[in-house]
């Protein structure tokens, strides 16, 4: 029996050089770059809207639901960009680092949420949260992502 024209396709290996790999690295880096970038923007505007709708401790408040994200997704972002620079990314890598993320994500809203009793705006927290989250958003209204 035969095999279809779509397996001997499927079935082709690709072989990229040294300069295939470093374009793919160099594009892979911006992209994490630019994301990061993204998140940052959308975290200062959801502190800067918080603020001017509901106040100084609204806006901190957003900031402060901002950051508990951002700061996880660039710490894993910057171990990503090492481990593609260097060779060594695998799904393994991508997969604990994730957890790694949420786990420090959830650990820094628990600890919000017992050093700012006094002052913290949950919505507004969550908003910063939220938009943070979605800063990938922001590059797809540019097509800066496919």
């Amino acid at each position: 029996m035969q095999g279809t024209p779509e397996q001997g396709q499927a079935d082709r290996v690709l072989i990229l050089s040294d300069a295939d790999r470093a374009a793919l690295n160099a594009q892979a880096s911006r992209g994490l770059l630019l994301a990061l970038v993204a998140q940052g923007a959308l975290g200062l505007a959801a502190a800067v809207i918080a603020g001017v709708v509901g106040g100084a401790a609204a806006g901190w408040s957003a900031l402060a639901g901002a950051g508990a994200d951002f700061i996880p997704n660039a710490l894993f972002a910057l171990r990503l960009a090492f481990s593609v620079r260097s060779g060594r990314a695998s799904p393994f890598t991508f997969l604990f680092g994730e957890l790694i993320k949420l786990f420090a994500t959830a650990l820094l809203l628990w600890l919000l949420s017992r050093v700012a009793q006094g002052w913290l705006v949950w919505p507004a927290a969550l908003l910063g949260l939220i938009l943070t989250l979605k800063g990938y958003l922001l590059l797809l209204m540019f097509r800066k992502l496919s």
